[in-house]
């Protein structure tokens, strides 16, 4: 009893632990038992063992292998039985690329099974997949929920890009919603429709009608497409919806050997160039695998332009695609038109290489050239774009890139420029180009020939533009010549495009030799140091200084932010005398003391135009002439300039004061304010105030002069000395002394006056005498005008007005009366004299040496005093 007691309780145990070992070791058993119904050459592995609880089965991973390439992975597996098979997966990675590396069975293929009977074996389940991820489209990952009956199937698919919802039924497939998100910046692609599968699911729906809507780039509005098949043809449609016509009409036929798409017809009457064109493309052995299938086909594009119409031809195959070894030609011939320009394409090339990572080289002879007008005054004569042994790939572009252009201005003349560089897998920001540049042309409104030349490279997210060189032998306009301006880099010009840590440096120089100017002056030789600094070209800081010999430096600095230019000039305090050589050596006027500096802001940006505001300002300056000097000149200038307006006297009026004035008047103290708009208007007008100078012992004074004028400025004569007036003219034939007041009212804009009413007088006595040799030959030569000349020789003048009006034309009128009291031998009488003068203001300083004209006059006009008669010519006698 004793053994057979043993026996039982090691046959218990026996049962009890080998559950038990079995569940605890299934991480190492089961991937070998399940390789026993797995196809050949796949494996499954699981690094943790599966856990039971009361209500689930739970497998942390999981992970499906064909060969080394990890076909499929689950993370966090559940399955349950609440009322039906329910499969929760948190993650499920699938790789379709490594279903190549299935090897084919050789087993007999088996009976297939009907749509149907796949169908029937469906458990009524429940799966739920929290992320979905399919490699290479990581991006389109989402939820999946799978509603599993033998009598209806429904799909949910729902990610961030990517949607969709579906349901089958039997052979009825019903498309409720797909929605795509393929195009950043555009509305989803969204597609609805119904399909008939075949009884054997071994080939394509037997029939259906789908139905999309999308947004085509630069389209003004959506676009629908519609794909409808039954049997072995049918046809895809694309519509715009504010148009009738097609932009995609593609009728297609399948056959057992052949996809073809026959005289598909195609069109983009959109933005840009519009073009039209037809398509044919053919599949010879679809049903083969893709590296044993045959592509060719031709498109045609039609385009149309000032120049006529253009007729290119793409040309495919015959060749094949191949996941590992495609070998396609290709060859794009004729050409395309776009308004006044013809571009001609001779372009062969092969594509080759894995489908997934596809090389395009084009052969020797690939050439593509241009010629036409660009703009009304702009010709191109002739591009060139040789791309002979040229790569592109998914890398981006190898090889050679040069180019050829050859044009001529209408007016600025012709010009020649060439590229030649290296690329190795070249894409913005990735890969590196290298290239140089160099050219020379015509600038023919200055008489000037220029040429460039320079040399920089494109590497991953940097470019530097590493050598410049350009300028003109001359610059010629109207007076002015400036000699060899060029411009150099004096840092290289580098653009790291990193999105992190972006940066903009470089440095540039523009010289000059001297600048001359019809006049004589010249500008002293002159160079422009510039800087700049910041994260982009559409945002930096920049600084320099310009110097023209010993004139400047005039410093610069300021910030450009993709909008706006803003910057400031600071011209420093120095002498005014280093403007010496701007001045014509012919005005033998020489800058003798005097200091000069300045500041400016100013702001650039489109719809605002420029604007700046400063001030400038001139102390104590001084210039001689042979006989002039011009001695304590102060100078004051506020301004702002904005919309082609400046306003002067922006913080205060524009102050002008000199000291001194020396030539044949001495004049002093002269000032002047002004303030305003120029040009000016009504509502901104422009204010001359506080004109004064104190000339000739007395002074000139105007309070106000307005523009556009509604009154007269009045310039006051005040207290001006005759004596010193005679002086300051020296006639030969008189003297005069003696205070003169007057008036002359000032217009700048009248239809007719430029003075109108003006008078001048004398405050107090006036003093005549006229030289005696004048006299003795006016007495000589008539005795009748020489006795009445003998009564001017000595003439007190005890009142005088003259009225004084000048017209737009010039044209100066001057009427005097006179009375005073003539002394002659001893003897006195009253003179009374009315004078008038007329003469053109061109020739009104000869005229204001009236001593010859005030000779003649008086021998013509001078009469006799009346006789004295009574006690008063008793006294004066």
């Amino acid at each position: 009893m004793k053994g057979k007691y043993k026996a039982a309780i090691a046959l218990l145990l026996l049962l009890i632990l080998l559950p038990l070992t079995l569940m605890l070791t299934v991480a190492q058993w089961l991937p070998t038992l399940a390789g026993l119904w797995l196809p050949q050459g796949t494996r499954i592995a699981i690094s943790s063992s599966p856990r039971l609880t009361r209500h689930a089965l739970l497998l942390p991973d999981l992970r499906y292998f064909a060969a080394d390439c990890e076909l499929a992975s689950v993370e966090k597996a559940s399955l349950s039985h609440p009322s039906r098979w329910q499969l929760n997966v948190n993650t499920l990675k699938l790789n379709p690329d490594c279903i190549s590396k299935i090897p084919a069975s050789d087993a007999p293929p088996s009976a297939p099974r009907t749509l149907g009977q796949w169908q029937a074996m469906l458990p009524r389940s429940w799966v739920s997949v929290d992320n979905l991820v399919l490699t290479p489209w990581e991006q389109y990952a989402g939820a999946l929920k799978l509603n599993l009956t033998p009598a209806r199937q429904v799909l949910d698919f729902k990610g961030s890009l990517l949607s969709l919802n579906a349901q089958m039924n039997g052979q009825s497939v019903t498309i409720k919603q797909l929605s795509i998100d393929a195009l950043p910046g555009q509305a989803p692609i969204s597609l609805a429709g119904q399909v008939t599968m075949p009884l054997v699911p071994d080939g394509l729906p037997t029939q259906g009608r789908v139905t999309a809507r999308f947004h085509l780039p630069q389209a003004p509005s959506v676009a629908d497409a519609e794909l409808t098949w039954r049997e072995n043809s049918g046809q895809l449609l694309v519509f715009s919806a504010d148009d009738a016509d097609p932009l995609l009409d593609l009728p297609w036929t399948l056959t057992a050997e052949r996809i073809a798409i026959s005289d598909g017809r195609w069109r983009w009457p959109y933005v840009g160039l519009p073009v039209s064109g037809r398509l044919n493309l053919y599949v010879d052995g679809w049903q083969k695998e893709l590296d044993l299938m045959q592509f060719s086909g031709r498109v045609s594009v039609l385009t149309s332009g000032d120049a006529g119409k253009g007729n290119a031809v793409m040309t495919i195959g015959p060749g094949r695609l191949s996941l590992t070894n495609t070998d396609m030609p290709l060859r794009v011939t004729g050409e395309a038109k776009q308004d006044a320009l013809i571009f001609y394409a001779a372009l062969p090339a092969t594509l080759s290489g894995a489908l997934l990572d596809p090389e395009l080289r084009f052969a020797p002879g690939a050439l593509l050239r241009s010629r036409g007008r660009v703009i009304d005054s702009l010709n191109l004569d002739e591009v060139r774009w040789p791309l002979a042994g040229v790569k592109v790939t998914q890398r981006g572009v190898d090889g050679r890139l040069q180019a050829i252009l050859r044009a001529h201005e209408n007016e600025m003349g012709r010009f020649t420029l060439h590229l030649d560089g290296k690329a190795n897998d070249f894409l913005p920001d990735t890969g590196t180009w290298e290239w140089r540049y160099w050219g020379e042309g015509e600038f023919m409104p200055m008489k000037a020939r220029w040429d460039v030349k320079g040399e920089g490279e494109w590497r991953d997210s940097t470019i530097r533009l590493l050598a410049l060189t350009t300028g003109f032998n001359q610059l010629q306009y109207g007076s002015m010549t400036v000699n060899a301006p060029r411009l150099t880099l004096t840092e290289p010009v580098v653009w790291r495009r990193d999105e992190q840590a972006s940066s903009f440096t470089g440095a540039l120089a523009l010289t000059a030799n001297q600048t001359q100017f019809s006049g004589g002056s010249v500008l002293p030789p002159a160079t422009l140091h510039f800087s700049v600094r910041g994260p982009e070209p559409t945002r930096f800081q920049y600084s320099g200084d310009l110097q023209a010999g010993d004139i400047g430096p005039v410093r610069l600095q300021g910030r450009w932010d993709g909008e706006r230019l803003r910057g400031q000039a600071w011209w420093p305090k120095q002498a005014l005398a280093v403007f010496q050589p701007l001045i014509p050596p012919e005005s033998k006027l020489a800058l003798k003391a005097g200091e000069f500096y300045a500041q400016v802001a100013f702001s650039a940006a489109p719809g605002q135009g420029f604007e700046a505001g400063g001030h400038g300002v001139l102390k104590g300056g001084s210039a001689w002439l042979p006989d002039n000097q011009i001695n304590g000149v102060d100078f004051v200038l506020p301004f702002r300039y904005s919309n082609s307006v400046w306003h002067l006297g922006t913080r205060g009026p524009v102050r002008l004061r000199i000291g001194e004035i020396q030539s044949q008047a001495v004049a002093r103290n002269f000032s002047a304010d002004l303030q305003g708009w120029y040009p000016w208007s009504e509502q901104q007008p422009l204010l001359l105030s506080d004109v004064s100078v104190d000339v000739l012992g007395g002074s000139i004074v105007m309070q106000q002069l307005r523009m556009p004028q509604r009154d007269a400025a009045l310039l006051r004569v005040q207290n001006i000395s005759s004596s010193e007036l005679m002086t300051a003219i020296n006639p030969k034939q008189f003297t005069l002394s003696g205070r003169i007041n007057g008036a002359l009212p000032l217009w700048l804009n009248h239809p007719q006056w430029i003075v109108k009413d003006g008078w001048l007088t004398n405050p107090g006595p006036l003093t005549l005498r006229l030289d005696k040799d004048m006299a003795d030959a006016i007495v000589r030569d008539n005795m009748v005008a020489g006795s009445a000349i003998n009564w001017l020789r000595y003439m007190e003048i005890s009142r005088s007005w003259t009225d004084i009006n000048l017209d737009n034309l010039g044209m100066l009128t001057m009427k005097s009366s006179l009375e005073g009291t003539a002394r002659v031998d001893g003897k006195s009488g009253t003179i009374k004299l009315n004078y008038t003068h007329q003469e053109n203001l061109f020739t009104l300083w000869r005229s204001l040496r009236f001593g010859d004209n005030l000779q003649s006059w008086l021998e013509q006009n001078m009469s006799l005093p009346a006789p004295c008669a009574g006690p008063a010519c008793k006294e004066q006698q």
